[in-house]
């Protein structure tokens, strides 16, 4: 078995956080989203973005996580309260660098992010997916979590973007 953690992310942690972002959208979401989106994401922007939630998290909800292997940052986790109703988190965006795929990564991510939920008492996790992303939805589902009906397009040029919204309760619903 590899050396392999979840931690929270440090503020060294930002560059390889946006690279992990950076080159798994260009390389597993090539397909899902325009190449004029992908291409205004830059290294600048990612950097800036994630310094801010790694530095300055708007409340203790607010989390961004890393996977390492050894010492290699090979993806990353971000949850917050869910806007629609903040008694519920979501997970705004998780990535594994495909390179590093099928090692237990993502697993070991969404097992973090629920115990920090649960820990929270929040009530259920929400993650919105790439409708087209088979694995990625095959993973959750895997991880049982249910879609719930709830899809959402997000207007890219050339390419509209579907999504689709996954969640998984924590605690038990009452009868």
């Amino acid at each position: 078995m590899a050396d392999a953690s979840v931690r929270p992310a440090r503020a060294a942690d930002v560059p390889e956080i946006a690279r992990v972002q950076l080159d798994t959208w260009r390389t597993a979401y090539s397909e899902f989203l325009p190449a004029e989106a992908l291409a205004l994401l830059t290294p600048e922007l990612a950097q800036a973005q994630w310094n801010s939630a790694v530095a300055e998290p708007p409340s203790p909800r607010h989390r961004v996580l890393v996977a390492q292997e050894r010492d290699t940052i090979v993806g990353f986790v971000a949850a917050q309260p869910d806007p629609d109703d903040p008694a519920d988190a979501l997970i705004a965006i998780m990535l594994v660098e495909p390179r590093w795929g099928r090692r237990g990564h993502g697993s070991r991510m969404l097992a973090a992010v629920v115990d920090h939920a649960r820990g929270d008492g929040t009530r259920r996790l929400t993650a919105w997916v790439f409708e087209r992303d088979r694995a990625s939805v095959s993973f959750y589902e895997s991880a049982g979590w249910r879609q719930d009906g709830w899809t959402r397009t997000i207007d890219a040029p050339d390419l509209p973007v579907r999504e689709v919204r996954l969640h998984t309760a924590l605690v038990e619903e009452a009868a």
